[in-house]
């Protein structure tokens, strides 16, 4: 039994990984990963607002501090046109550079209603959708106002900077050292990774089927192997084709984030690339198998019981439904993973290998809950698979119209 599983595996694997579509993606996703990444880190360095702002204030030493923060900014790089003091043809001459897109925006700064307070700003711009700009501005005009309050309590100008200078965070996992991010980007990589591969070669499994089913290979094939065996065959080795991909991708993911190009840029050596552990590793393919196993038995549950690609559509809803739901939970899972709600998600079997993976790479699990989501796992899949063994029996000898229910639980109650 065993020797005729390996060889339909054997079969299946060598199949898949010459085929051309299996070489395209293989290759393609680790490109387009490198893409990426090097888009994010464009994006990044070039995300400075670079506008074209005029400040005009009759206070000519508040107008200096913001032309000065605005254009060496940790988050901006304008250029600043400071009109000190304004004249009357001042606004009118800005709102006509404003029409003419010479300018970006203006910041008209009045002196104080009153003695003792803060000064009266008025901000036009352009264009009402450039939202970073005024972001930019108003962080600066906060920022250069406190300073200016702090200098009037008496403080010397450099303890202002010591006490606005920003204060610096190090984050470290139980005494260990700092991979929170690596951490976080491995768990983030590896769950959608996991929710492509399941759900692809799921449905590689019932896609496989119906074209034996098509040409009629089953009946031949039936002379010499027993159904379950056939079933396991492929089960097993169209998974083994995912777990491949899957490595070359998670090993691509590691040597791209840790190239010196990406540290140089991201400025933060290798530890800025994505680090995956050991317990990472492990979880991934425990969770990886079992998820692979549950959805890829109900796929041919589903390729037994349909006769074409479309009937499948119609049915691959069983399949897509409960991996999108996993992915409407994630951010619970990512802001709450201890939470009673994401306990529980991550003990729904259906939901398991991905929501526990992701629970178990970002923060702590007791190791009753991992033990207690195998053990439910594992339950579950037993009980998919003695369903679907006995579909599988009589589904691929089956042609015609597609069954109903009574007749599927027929099916079930006869192969019994």
């Amino acid at each position: 039994m065993l020797n005729n599983i390996f060889l339909i595996a054997g079969r299946e694997y060598l199949e898949r990984v010459r085929t051309r579509s299996f070489l395209i993606a293989t290759i393609l996703i680790p490109v387009l990963m490198a893409a990426g990444i090097g888009g994010s880190i464009l994006i990044a360095k070039h995300s400075k607002s670079n506008s074209h702002l005029a400040v005009v204030s009759t206070d000519t030493q508040l107008a200096a501090d913001l032309q000065s923060e605005l254009e060496h900014g940790k988050d901006s790089e304008m250029t600043i046109d400071v009109i000190s003091p304004p004249s009357e043809k001042t606004r009118s001459n800005l709102n006509d550079l404003l029409k003419r897109k010479d300018l970006d925006g203006y910041l008209w700064i009045s002196p104080p209603r009153h003695a003792g307070g803060r000064p009266v700003l008025q901000y036009k711009q352009g264009s009402s959708a450039d939202i970073a700009t005024r972001s930019s501005v108003q962080h600066a005009i906060d920022k250069v106002l406190t300073r200016e309050r702090l200098v009037q309590q008496g403080l010397s100008k450099s303890q202002v900077e010591d006490m606005m200078s920003p204060a610096e965070l190090e984050s470290t996992d139980a005494g260990e050292s700092d991979h929170t991010a690596a951490n976080f980007a491995a768990a983030y990589v590896t769950f959608f990774l996991m929710y492509m591969v399941i759900m692809l070669y799921g449905m590689n499994v019932a896609r496989s089927i119906i074209e034996e089913k098509t040409s009629r290979v089953f009946e031949v094939m039936l002379a010499t192997v027993k159904p379950l065996e056939m079933m396991a065959g492929k089960v097993i080795g169209v998974g083994s084709v995912g777990l491949t991909q899957v490595g070359i991708w998670m090993l691509a993911a590691v040597l791209l984030t840790h190239t010196a190009i990406i540290a140089h840029y991201v400025g933060g050596g290798a530890a800025s690339g994505i680090s995956f552990s050991a317990a990472q590793v492990i979880f991934f393919i425990a969770y990886f198998l079992m998820g692979y196993l549950l959805y890829s038995s109900m796929a041919a549950a589903l390729g037994a019981m349909t006769n074409s690609e479309q009937e499948l559509q119609q049915l691959n809803m069983f399949l897509v439904l409960p991996l999108a739901g996993c992915m409407v939970a994630l951010p619970l899972i990512l802001n709450s993973p201890g939470s009673p709600a994401a306990r529980i998600l991550s003990l729904i079997p259906f939901c398991t290998p991905l929501l526990m993976y992701m629970r178990i790479s970002v923060s702590p699990v007791p190791w009753y809950e991992i033990a207690a989501s195998f053990a439910i796992m594992a339950v579950t899949i037993y009980a998919i698979l003695w369903v679907t063994s006995r579909i599988y029996r009589v589904g691929i000898l089956m042609y015609g119209k597609k069954p109903n229910l009574p007749e599927i639980i027929r099916w079930v109650k006869y192969s019994g």
